[in-house]
């Protein structure tokens, strides 16, 4: 079809008519006669689909003013994560409306999220860019003064570039407004698990109350979409799911205690149990996922009063999105950081953000980079610091004693879910769906530990390298020193020609502190010899095991997600990825300039 010239007739019946499901395009995964419309791509003449959203019957018998909203809204909105409208049309002889607008061929974010690689929550960089599209659409609608009403990921839908980048794009604004930010709506629209607890307690719970809802009910919605997506699951779950126990889904986000962005109640009449932070399983860094929980944490607030603004909102989520990312990887942990910061701010700064982290104080914090020592001036700003990667990261080493911590994670065992003995497609395919989830939970661990093994032994075999160039200058020196006492004590000294029987007697001492002197540089030296031989002995070890891994066993430059300690629960476990051989390093106290 062609934009701008009349729908065929033909087509629209065929899509009113149709029985099947239609899930492909904007908004589409509903029913015929079960909502308010349908969406379809269709081809244009010129060979680009667009996609053609058409009304049910439903949705005429609304007030024309209602069903004409959308296309005012529409017709308002630019912006590149806006789905786009092309046309309003009508069809033949029954002059219905319809929209012809962008068609996205990547399905939905819901459809992203139902894909059982993304069962536990977006891989952190894809989970970035979907925070950054839904903040500049909101931002969009907002500069207009537009209501959403009905955010949701299945209203968010996703399109690749032209360079295979996820491009998301908020649609279906049959529900929007126009609405100031000072302004109230009593009409109640939306989807139950996603509405603000008000709106719930009278579209679902159909209780009678005379609520006025403002923009914030958007936050709320934004709020349970970033947590699903950041997690995969929803935030405020009930025994037996949100749409069997109503009540307490109601209670449980009407009853949720400040900063808590979670509820759950795992069995039946059971307590209510609170989160404060992102469950183990979630893909997304500890440095993220410290910046992202408090955000949550004030757009899911029940009392309006309380809850953010949409400005300091967007002021807090632009500044997530305006920092940069530091990989820092630490020896003591084998675990990969994220520390987020932003350009201008000092390195003083950075290293305090990876003593949150790492619980290495900022005196005791020394990094190397692609082999050689890296000192970092706090003063400094921290656009000095050199340019990291997932696969080519700072690495943190430190002189202080510590316990090492490892890799936290939860057994991916623990989420394999029961098959049931009986025959049911549904169950069988949420079965399954379950059991892959996992799987590839379990295969992102091992790639995990694969990389962190990497990691461990490049930082070890550079760190012995080091050793072994300071043992060499300290060998250098002492050695030096050594020739210079032996000339000094081959030095006749017998007193033969002293005036003085004083001075005499302190040139003996000389002589006697001298030669204990001589005697302490000969062990240290033979010490310095026995430790470059145990560490070059280290260091073939260590290129041997990583010659065992070759690199085609880790995603090279891909983002692994770590998977961090959240609080204690059953079922967590702690690996330290990589040791020291065995080797028995010569425990001479001396101190190693540089290190």
């Amino acid at each position: 079809m062609r934009v701008g010239a009349p729908i065929p007739t033909q087509a629209v019946s065929a899509l009113l008519g149709s029985g099947e499901r239609l899930n492909r395009g904007l908004g589409g995964g509903v029913l015929p006669g079960q909502g308010r419309h349908l969406c379809c791509p269709l081809w244009q003449k010129s060979g680009e689909l667009v996609a053609v959203k058409v009304f049910n019957t439903a949705s005429y018998m609304r007030p024309r003013e209602v069903q004409v909203r959308e296309f005012e809204v529409l017709r308002k909105l630019n912006h590149q994560n806006i789905v786009k409208l092309f046309a309003v049309e009508e069809t033949g002889g029954s002059r219905q409306k319809v929209l012809v607008m962008e068609y996205c061929s990547s399905g939905s974010l819901l459809s992203v999220l139902e894909s059982p690689e993304n069962a536990f929550g977006l891989p952190e960089d894809e989970f970035l860019v979907v925070l950054r599209c839904v903040v500049a659409g909101m931002n969009h609608l907002r500069e207009n003064g537009i209501v959403h009403r009905d955010i949701k990921p299945g209203n968010i839908m996703r399109l690749l570039g032209e360079e295979g980048q996820s491009i998301y794009k908020l649609t279906d604004f049959g529900a929007a407004r126009e609405l100031d930010d000072d302004e109230k709506f009593i009409s109640v629209y939306g989807t139950e698990e996603y509405l603000h607890p008000d709106m719930y307690e009278r579209a679902v719970l159909r209780k009678p109350q005379q609520k006025a809802f403002g923009v914030a009910v958007d936050l709320w919605s934004i709020g349970v979409t970033l947590y699903h997506a950041a997690t995969g699951s929803l935030p405020f779950v009930p025994f037996g799911g949100p749409r069997r126990n109503k009540e307490i889904m109601y209670r449980i986000t009407t009853e949720k205690p400040a900063g808590a962005i979670a509820g759950t109640q795992r069995r039946e009449n059971g307590p209510l149990e609170w989160s404060y932070s992102l469950p183990i399983t979630c893909r997304l860094s500890s440095g993220l996922q410290s910046q992202l929980v408090p955000i949550l944490a004030n757009i899911l607030e029940v009392e309006q009063a309380k809850c953010w603004g949409f400005d300091q909102f967007f002021a807090e989520t632009s500044d997530i999105l305006q920092r940069v990312i530091v990989h820092v990887f630490s020896l003591s942990e084998a675990v990969l950081h994220h520390v987020y910061i932003h350009g201008h701010n000092t390195i003083a700064i950075f290293l305090e953000a990876v003593y949150e982290q790492t619980n290495v104080a900022p005196q005791h914090q020394e990094y190397l980079f692609e082999g050689h020592l890296c000192v970092l001036e706090p003063n400094l700003s921290a656009q000095h610091i050199a340019h990291t990667t997932a696969s080519s990261p700072l690495t943190l080493f430190s002189m202080a004693s510590e316990t090492p911590k490892g890799l936290a994670f939860r057994d991916p065992a623990l989420d394999i879910p029961k098959f049931v003995p009986k025959v049911d497609l549904q169950a069988d395919y949420n079965t399954a769906k379950g059991v892959l989830g996992a799987g590839y939970q379990a295969l992102r661990l091992a790639q995990a530990l694969l990389a962190g093994q990497e990691l461990m032994l490049r930082g070890l075999h550079w760190f012995v390298e080091i050793l072994q160039a300071t043992c060499r200058r300290t060998l250098e020196v002492t050695r030096m020193a050594l020739l210079f006492l032996s000339s000094s004590l081959g030095t006749d000294s017998n007193g033969a020609g002293t005036p003085e029987i004083q001075e005499l007697k302190r040139a003996t001492e000389l002589r006697s502190q001298l030669r204990t002197l001589a005697g302490v540089l000969s062990r240290c030296s033979h010490n310095i010899t026995e430790t470059q031989m145990s560490l070059s002995s280290l260091s073939s070890e260590l290129v041997k095991n990583r010659d065992q891994h070759p690199e085609d066993s880790v995603l090279s430059g891909q983002d692994v997600p770590y998977l961090q300690t959240v609080q204690e629960i059953p079922g967590e476990a702690s690996l330290y990825v990589g040791h020291l051989p065995q080797h028995g390093l010569p425990s001479t106290a001396m101190s190693v300039p540089g290190i």
